[in-house]
């Protein structure tokens, strides 16, 4: 896996929201770590409907990739991401971590952006081994819910949090990065607020 600056990551994901009208107001550490959960109920959701978008990268990259001269880009972006992508297991998972990572945009929170190689990763699945998958997010949602605290404070819970998520994806082989950045990029192309109240 080739090296992601984590804390620019952070920043488009709080710039996004920021555009998007998600900080017009002042938000808790409380707010943004329930819709972090929220996501996650959503990736439960995805798993009990059978949307575990095992080939989704797959079929999204041959959708997008068809016709390129005569559709333009941002449609066929837009058409591939909501087709084949948006909604499953993966793209839950993914708005997860994205709301992870702008709370810790709009806390100034630095990431260490060296905890998250293949070896740290890899030590985070292994967790997640003889978990169901509602076990698996029953256990990152008690590890979110028990560090309400101290997220602000602590210079290694945002890391682990975040592990937590990627750690599963990776236990269920789902290419986290690659998600985060469809994602990210599907959601500037959304409406304010994505449509919602908050």
């Amino acid at each position: 896996m080739s090296k992601i600056d984590l804390n620019a990551l952070r920043d488009r994901a709080y710039k996004i929201a920021c555009e998007h009208g998600f900080h017009d107001e002042e938000l808790s550490n409380e707010h943004c770590l329930c819709l972090v959960i929220c996501e996650l109920m959503e990736a439960v959701e995805a798993d009990r409907k059978g949307r575990l978008g095992k080939k989704c990268k797959l079929r999204f990259n041959i959708d997008y990739n068809r016709y390129p001269e005569l559709v333009e880009e941002e449609k066929r972006f837009k058409s591939s991401f909501e087709k084949n992508v948006k909604d499953s297991l993966p793209d839950e998972l993914a708005d997860a971590a994205i709301r992870l990572l702008d709370l810790y945009g709009l806390r100034e929170i630095e990431l260490d952006t060296d905890a998250f190689d293949d070896a740290t990763i890899g030590e985070y699945a292994i967790t997640y081994q003889h978990k169901t998958f509602t076990e698996s997010i029953m256990h990152i949602t008690v590890s979110i819910s028990s560090n309400i605290n101290v997220i602000s404070r602590s210079c290694m819970v945002p890391d682990m949090l975040l592990l937590d998520i990627f750690g599963l994806a990776k236990h269920l082989e789902i290419d986290m990065f690659w998600h985060i950045e469809q994602k990210m990029r599907y959601n500037e192309l959304r409406k304010k607020m994505h449509g919602k109240k908050y």
